[in-house]
């Protein structure tokens, strides 16, 4: 959303302008930035401001606001790189901000895809970007979430916009000037070209924002891309990462780091995952803890405050903290009776079909059932947030994917009104979804209000995997019929046991539901559970059926959504059809994705990558394929397609991958650099979570609630990884999920080729080799 002369104010800054929001019903929002000294305020995500420069040389620096949490993905670089590019800046001049909160931010894609979570019962009403309920459901609230991958759709234009203004302005000062059409300027490194004359932005800026920047904005021809072509593996990166320095040194800042004047340290024992509440504890056992500041408890949760943070969890552990059941309390044996007896004996709803297979598979030629554990996320950095209360208003320093939903959570329990909470996001040390999790949010306000003391939590890494919610375990059966000459596959039908894990984690995340109350969701219908189990195979009759089961284990959004045990079931199992039909498993998914061209070139490409050898017996090789869509409105709709080889064994009771090749299409790349790393880490992600990376439960406490015990891959386990990209045409996707969902079937059928063994249950050495 652009701030013009005409439709705001350039430059002032000043609070209290408003920002009328089009085309829709107008609204009136804040301006969401404020111009410093210096400064000047282009569009929403754009200031402009003159610093001095080495040597004292004035230069022209643009600070981009950015919307999104910072996780590792390098979307942070990502905006800049779109703006910059889009206005001819000089790259080494460009400054980064988190943007603060605010509905110029909302995004409707995103509002659209979540249409089953905040209107469950008129979701087809919502699904569409370009619609109207959409935005103001995103306006409304305002939804600035990190979630899905909706970022380069929701957003690319906005921010091309954006740095096309700048442009504009510049040409239009720098033409006044030289006495020509602003029209035959263009810009590069920071400065304006006409011929053989230039004036750089530093020189034109105090004149350049006396200019308004045309309606519509004026694009480049061409949108921000990097073929693959021009950066092969190991090329310097054209826009090098901007976090990278600080982080390399150690000096940059997460939210751990934060330090105030008089501020506490707080430790947090929670209860047993699920409806648990505190029952006692001895409080003075604390009294002798050195350092020790306050003792604060809550309904679920009891946390100390020290001087250190050491010395407030040597406190939080010498008080024995006793919970009791107030519901459900998490137990794996539960789970596993519970999901057995939905698979078999559950009502199945049905949530999309092509034809009608239930006739053809009375009888099926194949079934086979797979079953997923519960999955941790489990990122490096366990959550932290510091709060602090002055002068009537609570500041928040914390790392999260939801913003204004943390800010919301704060305000409840500060009993103030959400805009009287600051909150300062900061970049996470990972997330893979974990940090859609605001309680910790809630939890800190309610430490430093009671202590009337700055506070920074910080969750051990046991509290991390005791409180955190991990993604929903679950159960398929799949039937299959082939052709009387088994050439073709005529029916197929998968049959998910699974709880409204999205519902519920949504309930949680935009409606600030309990987890009491959000447990009784489960056993609701909800589509978002079963995305990506429809095969895009050529299948003449085809359905998938969903059978919601309450599980009394808490679930919660996880990368790669529900496509990351869909994958695994789907491709896992069109690789026993190609089996039972004597057919080789490339060919074989080649000749059913008629109308598929995309798919078919990663297959094709990655089986030329890998040196496909047929996964003939014994060869170790394994293939699977995916593609998920982003619906970004009028019509139109992203996708991204990947194929993955994997090259596998069984050693000494292990899984050892030898090797991992994927041919990945996600459209126009923007960044190279960051695409390969999104790949590359979607890969070793994928394969975490094939050989280990989930826990049982008993009682409520995960039974591997540390790193050492989740079974994770070793450097040294790491394989060879290969990554070839599509030079593609089409329009961007986000590359962040795609990434992970088609490793593990690719390591299944690997181990399927190598030991003659299937292994149809997540993680994969579960059930022994």
């Amino acid at each position: 959303m652009r701030l013009t002369r005409r439709g705001l104010l350039v430059g002032a800054g000043i609070g209290g302008t408003l920002l009328i929001a089009f085309p829709l019903i107008p609204r009136r929002h804040a301006v969401p930035l404020l111009a410093g000294k210096g400064e000047h305020v282009v569009d929403s995500f754009l200031k402009v401001g003159k610093v001095k420069g080495p040597g004292g040389k004035t230069e022209c620096v643009l600070t981009v606001a950015v919307p999104f949490c910072e996780m590792g993905q390098g979307i942070t670089t990502l905006v800049a790189q779109i703006i910059a590019d889009e206005a001819g800046a000089d790259w080494r001049k460009v400054a980064v901000e988190a943007a603060p909160i605010s509905p110029a931010y909302a995004d409707p894609v995103l509002s659209a895809r979540w249409a089953p979570l905040w209107m469950p019962a008129f979701a087809s009403l919502g699904d569409d970007p370009a619609g109207l309920l959409p935005r103001l459901h995103a306006e409304r609230e305002p939804l600035m979430v990190t979630a899905d991958g909706t970022a380069l759709a929701a957003f690319e234009l906005p921010m091309r916009e954006a740095g096309a203004a700048l442009r504009a302005m510049m040409a239009q000062a720098a033409a006044d000037k030289w006495g020509i059409g602003w029209e035959e300027c263009d810009t590069k490194d920071s400065f304006v070209t006409h011929q053989n004359k230039r004036l750089s932005f530093a020189e034109l800026l105090d004149s350049a924002v006396d200019y308004d920047p045309p309606e519509p904005a004026v694009l480049r021809a061409e949108p921000p891309r990097e073929r693959p072509g021009q950066f092969p593996e190991g090329a310097a990166a054209r826009h090098p990462r901007l976090d990278l320095p600080a982080k390399v040194d150690g000096s940059f800042t997460f939210a751990g780091d934060i330090r105030l004047p008089g501020m506490v340290f707080a430790a947090i024992a929670h209860g047993p995952q699920g409806a648990s509440v505190l029952s006692n504890y001895d409080k003075q056992a604390a009294a002798s803890v050195r350092g020790l500041v306050g003792v604060v408890h809550a309904k679920r949760w009891l946390a100390a405050a020290a001087t250190t943070w050491h010395a407030a969890d040597k406190a939080v552990r010498a008080m024995e903290p006793r919970f009791k059941a107030d519901g459900p309390i998490a137990d794996s044996e539960n789970v596993i009776v519970a999901l057995d007896k939905a698979l078999t004996k559950g009502v199945p709803v049905r949530r999309v079909a092509e034809g009608d297979p239930d006739a053809l598979l009375a009888k099926p030629g194949l079934s086979a059932r797979y079953d997923v554990e519960p999955a941790f996320h489990a990122p490096l950095e366990t959550a932290s947030a510091t709060a602090r209360m002055r002068q009537g208003k609570l500041e928040l320093w914390i790392a999260t994917q939801a913003p204004e939903r943390a800010r919301r959570a704060a305000a409840k329990v500060a009993r103030l009104s959400r805009h009287d909470v600051i909150v300062y996001p900061l970049h996470a040390g990972g997330s893979f979804d974990a940090r859609l999790d605001v309680r910790i949010a809630a939890e800190v306000t309610a430490i430093a209000t009671t202590l009337g003391k700055p506070v920074q939590l910080t969750y051990s890494r046991w509290q991390e995997s005791l409180a955190g919610m991990p993604r929903t375990p679950l159960s398929a059966q799949l039937d299959g019929a082939l052709s009387p000459d088994k050439t073709r596959v005529l029916g197929w039908r998968a049959r998910l046991a699974v709880p409204a894990t999205a519902r519920e984690s949504g309930a949680r995340l935009l409606d600030g539901w309990g987890i009491r109350d959000a447990l009784d969701l489960q056993d609701g219908s909800d589509p978002m559970a079963c995305a990506g189990a429809m095969p895009l195979y050529r299948i003449p009759e085809k359905a998938v059926d969903h059978v919601p089961v309450a599980l009394g284990l808490p679930t919660a959004r996880f990368r790669g959504q529900a496509h990351g045990y869909t994958a695994f079931f789907t491709e896992s199992f069109v690789d026993e059809l190609a089996h039972l039909a004597g057919r080789e498993p490339l060919s074989f998914r080649v000749g059913m994705l008629e109308g598929e061209p995309r798919l078919v070139a990663c297959l094709t490409g990655v089986a030329r990558l890998a040196q496909w050898g047929g996964g003939i017996e014994a060869s170790g090789q394994g293939i699977a394929c995916h593609r998920m869509d982003v619906v970004t409105g009028a019509g139109e709709t992203r996708s991204g397609q990947i194929a993955v080889v994997a090259t596998a064994r069984s050693e000494a009771g292990v899984v050892r991958v030898d090797r991992l090749s994927a041919y990945v299409d996600i459209g126009r790349i923007v960044n190279m650099d960051i695409a390969r790393q999104q790949i590359e880490g979607g890969l070793m992600f994928g394969l975490a979570h094939a050989v280990g990376g989930s826990s049982g439960y008993v009682s409520g406490r995960p039974v591997a609630g540390r790193f050492s015990q989740l079974g994770l891959p070793l450097l040294a386990d790491c394989p060879k990884v290969d990554i070839a990209f599509a030079d593609s045409n089409e329009q961007p996707f986000d590359p962040g999920e795609i990434g992970m969902v088609a490793v593990a079937p690719a390591v299944a059928n690997a181990l399927f080729s190598a030991t003659g063994a299937r292994f149809r249950r997540l993680p994969l050495i579960s059930e022994g080799l």
